[in-house]
Parts: structure tokens; sequence; C-alpha cells
């Protein structure tokens, strides 16, 4: 039950969907769902489109470059014409604009920028490191007080980085693709809580982040484009907090790095081993969340 008596429900995978199709049918004010889970329950007629108001596509961006626009496309063509659309995203390229433009009427744009102050309090560097002593450095990083985030490229890599690192002393958990909907909560559940102090994850979890008091992001994989950067290291030096950000980078991937540096419109600084990081920093509120929102009416 929402602050207004509004009856609420959040739809995703990995739970029961028999479960979620009775609750809909007892009837919902505001649905947050994600496309997969959204239309399975139209497909067996467990909810309808047909009365909605009001729709929001957060991430809009993410919905463009993770290929889930068919189905966004088709579960806004089953909204009817008339109401409200809102678009919520971080950035306002690609085929985001498909989205704008077949769906947005005499759109009105919204934007937030980044303060000059939180990006001054984030501190880029960046760690060379051989491949054999990748885990070590990593270990060696995340063992410091405060809490870390990793991030690898493969949900496979972050369930094995996990384990080593908890061969190495250090209490590491993993959020990633392969693990059912109740162990992500518990995972980040006690990330938040600070009992598990280390979360390695994929670049899904990016945006989906927001923990109290980041102190560091470790880039274990260095990501392959400047967006998916900018996201992850977004996890850190949230609402005025400080806050550093990590990248290992093997010998052969220095040029590339830095490429996606500059793409990123990141300036870095080499850290040398041995180089004791910032002391953690105290730990604020979290603010609302940056973006840029495109709404139309």
């Amino acid at each position: 039950m929402g602050l207004l008596a509004l009856r609420l429900l959040a739809v995703y995978g990995g739970v029961s969907l028999h479960r979620q199709a009775q609750q809909l049918r007892r009837g919902i004010d505001i649905i947050v769902a994600t496309p997969g889970r959204l239309q399975d329950l139209l497909r067996q007629e467990a909810c309808s489109l047909d009365a909605v108001a009001i729709a929001v596509v957060d991430e809009a961006d993410h919905m463009a470059d993770m290929g889930f626009l068919p189905a966004v496309t088709s579960l806004l063509d089953r909204v009817p014409p008339g109401g409200q659309r809102l678009l919520f995203s971080a950035t306002l390229d690609g085929q985001v604009d498909t989205l704008v433009r077949r769906y947005l009427t005499a759109p009105v744009r919204h934007t937030v920028a980044p303060t000059a102050t939180s990006a001054a309090r984030m501190d880029h560097q960046i760690r060379t490191v051989q491949a054999t002593d990748k885990v070590a450095v990593a270990a060696q990083l995340a063992g410091r007080r405060g809490r870390t985030l990793v991030f690898v490229r493969t949900k496979h890599r972050a369930a094995r980085l996990a384990r080593q690192l908890e061969q190495a002393g250090v209490r590491a958990g993993a959020l990633h693709g392969n693990l059912a909907q109740p162990a992500r909560a518990r995972a980040l559940a006690a990330f938040a809580a600070g009992t598990v102090p280390v979360l390695v994850a994929t670049d899904i979890a990016a945006r989906g982040i927001h923990v109290d008091g980041i102190d560091l992001v470790v880039h274990f994989d260095p990501p392959a484009e400047p967006k998916a950067y900018l996201h992850r290291s977004g996890r850190t030096a949230r609402a005025g907090a400080a806050g550093t950000v990590i990248t290992l980078v093997l010998p052969e991937q220095a040029s590339e790095v830095a490429r996606l540096h500059r793409r990123a419109q990141v300036t870095a600084s080499p850290l040398p081993t041995g180089r004791q990081l910032p002391p953690t920093t105290d730990r604020k509120r979290p603010g609302r969340r940056r973006r840029r929102v495109v709404a139309a009416r």
C-alpha cells in the first residue's frame, strides 16, 4: 500500500509468475515491471494495459543498448494514446531517439547535469598489473576498510572472483545474471548492511545498485565503452561524498584504457604499487540520482 493508498506491485522474473498474476487480478494502480515479465503476464491475460494513463520508461538508454527495445515498443504500443509518457535516461543517444520520435508528442526536455563538485570528489586512478597478480591486487584493494564494488565483464568471472577474494580473506559476495532473484536480493542486502563489505558485480548491476557509502569502485575488467565506465564509477562519490575509482590495467590494455578515459572525459592518474588509498570517507545519505529526463504530456 502506497502513501496515497495506491496499490503497488513490482513485476520481475525469478519469482512466482502465478503469484504475480493473482495480485494483478485483484487490481493494481501502479506496476513497476521489467519488460519481459510484463509481456509474460499479458500473454497469460493476467493484466491489461488498456487503462494505463501514465507510462514511464526508466533507464531508456539502457533498454535500447541491451536489446530490450522491441519489448519496450511492443508494450508502449498497447498503451492507449493520449496519456502521459515519460522517459528517464542518463544519456539521450543511440536508439533512445526511436522512443522519443515514436511515442512522445511535443516533448519537453528536463536536464539535470552533474555538478562540478561531485566530479571533483571522484578520484580516478589506474593500477597497471600483470595477469598473474590481478586477483591478489584486487584482494589488496578490496581488503581495506569501507564498502568496495568490483566490476567484471561476465557472470562466470563474478562468481569466480568472489570465491577467490573469500579465499584471500576478503568477505565478498557476487551479483550476476545466473543468480535467482532471492539470491540477488540477499547479496545486495548483505552489501547494503555492510555484513559483506565487497560486492563483485557485472555491468547489468551498474545502474541498479544504490547503496550508501560505496567508497571504492574497482574496474577489475575495464569496460568496453565510456558509458559503462561512467555508470559503473557513478556508484561512488554520490550526494557530495568523496570516492575512489581504480581501473586494473594489463600492460597490453594501456592504450585501450587511455582511449576509454579520453572518451569518458576522465583524467586518471597512475596508482603506483604500494601507494595507500585515501582513508574511508564519512558516509552521507545518498541524494537523488542525477539523470536526464524527457517528458511529454
